[in-house]
């Protein structure tokens, strides 16, 4: 693995509930930790991630992920104003979610690929690169 990618929403999501990528997600999990180079993610991506799996699952459903996360590879980042002004430009110029648009900002801080499988992303193949989950 070169450097370690970001996750989005989606990809945290179909990992913790068995859905298509959700093995690439694994695998890409297993390599940074056994790598020590975690992946990344906003802050803002794992609140969507929590209010989607409470809301869908279920706050139990909700603590069992918390306690798997706690020890994953992965590496939440805060909201900078750097990465507040990308994310805003990549708003503006693009239909996305706030919360896709910061998952995006931090690929293009950290000049590493974008793991997803949300279509909502396609319009920044030329601006970020992206693993596309399968």
């Amino acid at each position: 693995m070169s450097a370690a990618p970001v996750l989005d929403s989606h990809a945290l999501l179909a990992l913790f509930r068995d859905e298509p990528g959700g093995e690439m997600v694994a695998r890409i999990l297993e390599l940074a930790g056994q790598c020590n180079q975690p992946a990344h993610m906003t802050e803002v991506n794992y609140a969507e991630v929590q209010y989607m799996i409470r809301r869908k699952d279920g706050d139990a459903a909700w603590a069992t992920v918390l306690n798997e996360l706690k020890t994953a590879p992965i590496e939440f980042h805060p909201v900078t104003r750097r990465l507040a002004d990308l994310a805003a430009d990549y708003k503006a110029r693009f239909k996305m979610s706030l919360a896709d648009a910061f998952a995006a900002a931090l690929a293009k801080e950290k000049k590493t690929e974008l793991v997803t499988g949300d279509a909502e992303f396609k319009p920044l193949e030329k601006e970020i690169k992206i693993s596309w989950l399968k």
